[in-house]
This record gives C-alpha cells, sequence and structure tokens, in this order.
C-alpha cells in the first residue's frame, strides 16, 4: 500500500463546522445553571482525547487560558462527558454517523468488524458472556479511573 486512506484514521479532533453538522444536534444542554465557559465543542474535543489515548482524567493535558490557568477542569469534562452518556448522546452521535455514510453511499460493510463480547452462548453458559460483557463494559467506561495497565498514568502525545 503506498498511503493509509482517509477513512481508516480514527478522529481525535472534530473542526467546528464538523462538530455542528454530525454532533451538535444530537447533544442535550444543560436548561439550568450558567452556560458552559467553554465551548462544547473544545469539550467534545477533549473527550475524544481521552477516549482516544485511553488516559485518566485527571492527567488529560488541558490548555491554559490568558491567567496561565487551565481553561477547564477535568472533573467538568467528566461530568459532561456522563451526563451526555446517560442521556444517550453518544449512541445517537454513533447511529447518526453511519446512517450519514450510508445515506452518501460512504459506509463500507467489507471493513467493518463484528465484535462478539456481548453474544450470548448457543449452549448453556447462562448469560455469562452477557455479565462479563456488561462488567467489562463498565470497566471501559471508567478505564480512564483505572490507568491504562503500562504504568504510564500520564497521557501520551504524539
Amino acid at each position: 500500500m503506498t498511503g493509509s486512506p482517509c477513512w481508516q484514521v480514527i478522529p481525535t479532533k472534530l473542526s467546528l463546522q464538523q462538530f455542528e453538522e454530525f454532533v451538535l444536534p444530537h447533544l442535550s444542554l444543560g436548561r439550568r445553571g450558567p452556560p458552559p465557559t467553554l465551548a462544547l465543542h473544545k469539550i467534545f474535543n477533549y473527550i475524544l482525547q481521552v477516549l482516544y489515548m485511553g488516559c485518566q482524567w485527571q492527567t488529560l493535558p488541558i490548555e491554559t487560558n490568558a491567567k496561565g490557568r487551565p481553561e477547564i477542569h477535568y472533573t467538568r469534562i467528566y461530568r459532561t462527558f456522563r451526563r451526555w452518556q446517560a442521556d444517550g448522546c453518544m449512541d445517537a452521535i454513533f447511529s447518526g454517523s453511519v446512517s450519514r455514510l450510508h445515506d452518501d453511499r460512504l459506509l463500507d460493510l467489507t471493513v467493518i468488524h463484528g465484535d462478539g463480547t456481548t453474544t450470548a452462548a448457543k449452549k448453556g453458559g447462562d448469560n455469562l458472556g452477557q455479565l462479563v460483557a456488561g462488567f467489562l463494559g463498565r470497566l471501559n467506561l471508567s478505564a480512564s479511573h483505572i490507568g491504562t495497565g503500562s504504568g504510564d498514568l500520564r497521557c501520551q502525545i504524539g
């Protein structure tokens, strides 16, 4: 192969236009309290960065503001992620993206890999696979609190 096709790249940062087109329509916005001090676009990009790197939330490299302080605290990013997840926003973003790719005839079904971790056992097993998959799913959602397993708790960039 001479080069890597663009469809194989995992997006870790969306442009404002991409965010407004694909993500913003699916997000739940808070109805009470002050508006976020940081744009939802930036918060979503921080979430993508954590999910891609698999690092702990508190080790996420956050840019500093004009005063030299972090522009947002990592707990606010985490709480936003958990709220969007609980509201079904992440599932809606995924479904909307796949639907859009299908409508634009850009969905290549030859490269889709099915994950069978939640597939029920054919004979016996008493749904053990589903229980383990549910447990692992909860671990994956909170993997940022556990670490990457390599002993290095810092996010690796570049």
